[in-house]
């Protein structure tokens, strides 16, 4: 039986739900995510779509382009706190990405990947032993 981790946005309108383990778990250094953030980066879980379930409240979408790659992302966050919980990446049809710190308990997760170092604040430090992108990273870890 696939593992269930729940979530939701900070004035608990918005709940969620995912099974399954991630198809990859990444921290985003790109400028877009620190904007879109108001962060030093974004830690993203992505998941098949199928495996995301909303069980409360609607999602707000918004359509932008990434400044680093010029692809879209929807957004999806909650209309009334405005907490990002969710997005969905024109590069991974079929998938949906969590945004971390919406868990109730993220510490299971571990992140395979950090992408766009590039644009990294000179303070954040990148564990060892952890893959590292100047750019994105197209492909998942199995391959496929």
């Amino acid at each position: 039986m696939d593992a269930i981790h729940s979530g939701g946005c900070a004035c608990g309108a918005v709940r969620y739900q995912v099974r399954g383990e991630p198809e990859l778990v990444q921290v985003c250094h790109c400028n877009f995510c620190q904007r879109r953030l108001a962060s030093a980066f974004a830690v993203i879980a992505v998941f098949a779509h199928d495996a995301v379930d909303i069980l409360q409240g609607q999602l707000t979408e918004r359509e932008y382009r990434s400044d680093e790659s010029g692809r879209w992302l929807r957004m999806s966050f909650c209309p009334q706190c405005g907490t990002t919980i969710a997005h969905t990446a024109q590069i991974r049809p079929g998938c949906r990405s969590i945004a971390a710190g919406t868990f109730d308990d993220p510490d299971w997760l571990k992140i395979d990947r950090h992408i766009w170092v590039r644009s990294k604040r000179p303070w954040v430090t990148i564990p060892e032993g952890v893959a590292v992108f100047q750019q994105g990273f197209v492909a998942s870890p199995t391959g496929t």
